[in-house]
């Protein structure tokens, strides 16, 4: 039985409660969890069957952002909340359009830093890319030290990605002022790539248990949070929007890449109850 004391946990581990970066792995057939995060997983996907499904509609969306902004021209990015490394990390995604692609990611949970530190320095990447152990609630810290890795010119644009994180700020938390800060330090040209859940027009369809995920998610490192629409649009204020403006995940820039797990809701993507956008900023 896996304890808190396990000896391949990284320092600073927490392992008596489910993490949302591991159980998010565990969703995507990652390996980088602990019993606590799998049995977890279990219970949710009791509830909620398809949210294996609806964790890749998210990865797929990252996919194709981070693809659009490459061919965009834009050569570095910094992914707060990046979680563990998976199919379709930033900077494989952006390196294979331009081999001189950067990327700074930087995530609060040790074993997402630590598992994204491994592969980096196996393929030899370290002075290209870039993990931060950071809470997104410190944007000067981040900005700071993000600076400091060499690995990001702030005279340039910059591709700034919060996919699948402010829904874990709380209600009770600055998150738009967060999210201002950062794009604040941004010089201009520079994107806003991000994602939400919602309520806001979405189809509920027969057993859909997806409150008692929400409970559920109550007992881990970081409860969710659902926003309107209109308070996730709120997030780009000044920017100019890329079309078509805040879109269903599942079906954003479809066009951009492969996205099985995203086609399957072709017919209606407010299923997943995920919401999309992408910001330039003047």
């Amino acid at each position: 039985m896996t304890t808190r004391h396990d000896p391949e946990a990284p320092e600073g581990v927490d392992l008596e409660r489910p993490n949302v970066a591991r159980v998010y792995d565990w969703f995507l057939g990652g390996s980088a969890d602990w019993a606590v995060d799998r049995e977890f997983g279990t219970q949710v996907l009791k509830q909620f069957p398809e949210v294996e499904t609806f964790a890749r509609v998210g990865r797929d969306f990252l996919g194709r952002g981070v693809g659009y902004l490459a061919r965009q021209g834009i050569t570095q990015f910094l992914d707060i909340g990046s979680g563990v490394p998976t199919v379709g990390d930033v900077h494989r995604i952006a390196s294979a359009i331009d081999p001189g692609s950067r990327v700074v990611y930087v995530d609060i949970e040790p074993v997402a830093v630590a598992h994204s530190q491994l592969p980096l320095e196996r393929e030899g990447l370290l002075g290209r890319h870039a993990v931060l152990q950071g809470d997104v609630r410190d944007p000067a810290d981040i900005w700071k030290r993000a600076l400091e890795t060499g690995v990001l010119d702030p005279r340039r644009p910059i591709g700034l990605v919060m996919v699948g994180l402010p829904y874990f700020l709380g209600p009770g938390e600055p998150v738009h002022e967060l999210v201002r800060r950062y794009l604040d330090f941004l010089p201009s040209g520079s994107y806003f790539l991000s994602s939400h859940l919602t309520e806001d027009g979405v189809t509920r369809e027969e057993g859909d248990n997806r409150e008692n995920v929400q409970e559920l998610y109550k007992k881990t490192s970081a409860p969710f949070h659902l926003r309107s629409r209109a308070a996730f649009a709120a997030f780009f204020d000044g920017m100019e929007m890329v079309e078509p403006g805040i879109d269903w995940m599942a079906a954003w820039h479809l066009d951009e890449a492969d996205s099985r797990a995203s086609d399957r809701f072709a017919g209606d993507p407010t299923l997943t109850g995920g919401l999309g956008g992408l910001g330039r900023k003047p």
